[in-house]
Formats: C-alpha cells, sequence, structure tokens
C-alpha cells in the first residue's frame, strides 16, 4: 500500500517530486497525464492496482494554466485513483514558484481535494532550499530576489506580480489563508503541531507555512503527521524520514544513442543551451517551417540527427526553441502548440533511429514526448540535480528508454553535457 498518493500539476513537477521521494528512499513511480480534460480515463493501463511494492504514486497532470474546471476534474480524478489504491496521505503538488493566474489554480484544486477527502487544513509550502526557492514571513524568495522581482515576473504564461503567498492565494480559495512563521516552525514539534492542528472551522484553512532551510522542512513533516492532505513545492518532500539501505534509486540503463530536446524558454534553461551550444551539434526549430508541415521539419531534423551521429556516435545533438524570451512572442498563430507536436514529433523519429536516452526540457514539451512516444509509466532513479532525475520508461512500442524530464529552470548550467555520467555511475542492475 503506498504511503503518498501524490498529484502533480504538469509532467516535470511530477519527476521533481518523484526525484525527491525516491531520495528519501521510497520506491516512486510516475503516471503520465492518464486523463482527460474532463478526468475520464484516457485508456487501460495507465492505472496500476498492483502497488503493493510502490511507496508512493506521483500522478502527472496537465493542470497549471488548464480552466478552472478541467484542473479540478483531473486532480479530483487522480485523487479518487490514489483512494481506490490505499494510498495513505495526500500530496499536492504545485511548482516552488507558486506558477498561477490570478483564480488559480492552485487554490480551487486545494479545495476540491480538501472537500473530497473530508479534511479541513492543509498546509501550503512551496519552499525548495536546495532549488533556492524559501518563504520567509509568508512571502516566497527566488535566491536573493522576491519571486516578483525574478525572472518570474516575465514568464510568458504565469507573471508572478507579487511576492506574498497569502495575498496570491486568497482570491483563489473559498477558505481562510493564515500564516505560520519561522519563529514557530523553529519552536519545536510540539509548538508547531499545536498551530497546524488548530480548532476545525466552518471551511477549508490554508495555512502559509515559513522554511528557509530543509531542517525548516523536516520540521513541518514531523509536524503534520495529523493532516492527511499536504500542499507544497517538491522541496517538501525532502523533509520526509529518510529510509536507511534503500534501493529505490537503481533502474535499469539502456545501451543507445543520446538527444537533448529543449522547449523551455526560461532563463536557466537558455543559459544551459547557449553552454551546451559551444559543445554539442544543435538545431534550432524554424517555427516558419512548422506552420508550413510540422511532420516535414521533424523528419528534416532527425536526418540532421541521424548524420550527426553517422560521423560520431557518442554525439549528443540538441534541439531547441528559444534563445531568448523575444523568441516566445509568435505572429505565427499557434506558434506553441506547433513547437510542442515538432517536439513530439522529433522525439518520435530519434526514438525509431536508436535513441534510448533524452533529456527534455520545459513540462509542455516533456508532456507531449512522453505522450507521442506512448510512455505512460515512469520508474525514477538516479538524481541529476535538485529536482531533476533519470528515469526508466517504455514506449508504446514496448521500446526500453531513459529519460530525464527537467523543468525550465532547473540543473546546473553544463547539464546539457554531463547530466549522462549520473546514469553511467552504478545504477544498472
Amino acid at each position: 500500500m503506498p504511503q503518498w498518493g501524490c498529484i502533480a500539476d504538469d509532467v516535470t513537477g511530477a519527476t521533481d517530486l518523484a526525484t525527491n521521494l525516491v531520495s528519501r528512499g521510497l520506491r516512486t513511480v510516475v503516471l503520465l497525464q492518464p486523463f482527460s480534460d474532463s478526468g475520464v480515463l484516457l485508456g487501460p493501463g495507465r492505472l496500476p492496482t498492483d502497488v503493493d511494492d510502490i511507496d508512493a504514486i506521483v500522478v502527472a497532470l496537465k493542470s497549471r494554466t488548464a480552466p478552472i474546471d478541467i484542473a479540478v476534474a483531473q486532480s479530483v480524478a487522480a485523487l479518487e485513483y490514489l483512494e481506490s489504491v490505499g494510498a495513505e496521505r495526500i500530496y499536492v503538488k504545485y511548482c516552488s514558484t507558486f506558477d498561477s493566474t490570478p483564480a488559480g489554480n492552485i487554490g480551487p484544486v486545494i479545495d476540491a481535494v480538501l472537500a473530497r477527502t473530508g479534511e479541513n487544513r492543509t498546509i501550503v509550502a512551496p519552499s525548495f532550499p536546495d532549488a533556492a526557492r524559501t518563504v520567509y514571513r509568508g512571502h516566497l524568495f527566488v535566491g536573493d530576489e522576491l519571486l516578483d522581482e525574478s525572472p518570474m515576473r516575465h514568464h510568458p504564461l504565469t507573471p508572478m506580480l507579487d511576492s506574498s503567498l497569502p495575498r496570491l492565494l486568497a482570491p483563489q480559495t473559498t477558505g481562510r489563508v493564515e500564516l505560520i512563521t519561522l519563529p514557530t516552525v523553529r519552536a519545536g514539534r510540539a509548538e508547531l503541531a499545536r498551530s497546524l492542528e488548530a480548532p476545525r472551522s466552518d471551511g477549508p484553512v490554508s495555512l502559509v507555512v515559513d522554511a528557509i532551510e530543509n531542517e525548516d522542512l523536516e520540521a513541518i513533516m514531523a509536524a503534520s503527521g495529523a493532516l492527511r492532505v499536504v500542499t507544497g513545492g517538491s522541496g517538501l518532500a525532502l523533509g520526509i524520514p529518510e529510509r536507511a539501505a534503500s534501493d529505490a534509486r537503481r533502474i535499469r540503463v539502456v545501451e543507445g544513442r543520446r538527444a537533448v530536446l529543449c522547449g523551455s524558454a526560461s532563463q536557466r534553461t537558455r543559459d544551459q543551451v547557449a553552454f551546451a551550444r559551444a559543445r554539442l551539434p544543435w538545431r534550432k526549430l524554424d517555427v516558419a517551417g512548422l506552420a508550413r508541415n510540422v511532420e516535414d521539419a521533424a523528419a528534416e531534423i532527425a536526418a540532421w540527427a541521424a548524420a550527426c551521429w553517422d560521423e560520431d556516435r557518442t554525439a549528443i545533438p540538441l534541439v531547441y526553441s528559444a534563445d531568448s524570451l523575444a523568441d516566445v512572442d509568435h505572429d505565427t498563430p499557434g506558434a506553441a502548440e506547433l513547437v510542442e507536436r515538432a517536439f513530439g514529433a522529433v522525439a518520435r523519429h530519434l526514438v525509431a533511429l536508436g535513441a534510448t536516452r533524452l533529456i527534455v526540457a520545459g513540462g509542455e514539451s516533456s508532456g507531449r514526448v512522453m505522450a507521442e512516444l506512448g510512455v505512460t509509466q515512469l520508474r525514477i532513479g538516479p538524481a541529476i540535480a535538485a529536482g531533476v532525475a533519470w528515469s526508466e520508461a517504455t514506449t508504446a512500442a514496448g521500446d526500453p528508454l531513459n529519460v530525464a524530464l527537467k523543468s525550465g529552470n532547473f540543473g546546473a548550467v553544463d547539464m546539457f553535457t554531463e547530466a549522462w555520467h549520473e546514469l553511467e555511475r552504478g545504477m544498472s542492475e
């Protein structure tokens, strides 16, 4: 019976959380986008029922920027599945930078999960100190900058114009939002537990909790044992007590060709692309060409990658979409959808040509690539960086893969050239 059942609002967020769960010694599987917009299961076999050897299940949705009714429907469907397989506790995962629109979807999903479980209190803890996301007096920091002064202010889909979590969350929820500050977090487990377990109220209560170090996350998780539902970024999982002598990180390593696909326009990914361009063969997607024919463009890129491999079997072709934020502003109608489709098609061609190890950057791109390849589950393995790990997957055609799905803002600048070493360091069975 799984100890944790987790609901994540995008694919890279799911693998981010799963990476941290595995680091605590929990055998973890990620289920990739199993539901339609209305919350209907997309097909048989996408949701395992035999979960005796799994400690944590993470259901990856595509709900971060979806309309509220779709985000809620998918989240409730995921919750019903997790309850059906006996998940003891529920973890609602959102981005550590609290990515959301003024109306949601974080608050509406929290409200729906609390209502469905019959709970009326939960914590809101997006802190992830290892990735330089911290909360102090209810304000979210990205490194040394307040959220609304960081590059997230210019996010193309969810620009974050305030750093106060209570102010951001209050318009999204039907319940109250309260703040538990750092002195209470550090006052000891009993004092913090009393703050988390205050008398029941007439409606849902979301408790924003300060945390600036991993020890704060450990204190929060230790004190929140009476809460069946917790919510937070993936960093909150680092507060779970670590299991000794666990083999949770062990996955099969698949020999074959390598490639990097980057659909994110985040500052960190752009820095990683710039670093990799000086060291790897690369191609940038041409949106105008995609508008003419996505399949033709994808086939041409795949032929270029094949030529790279023919010349050097160890080559790592890099395919990306953005050098700057200007690349996000296209006159071409539906440019974002064209880019997603292109990455899916390129991945399909590359796998057919023998690619077995892929790094994919960006939540939307990762979801599209996995869907195009027919991957429905990931077994999480060795970590590459905070929130990023290698995983083991199988395509719809039965081909084994190793994939690393990366949130746009995560990872060292040299990730695309150096991450492969982590896969090869004794993780094979």
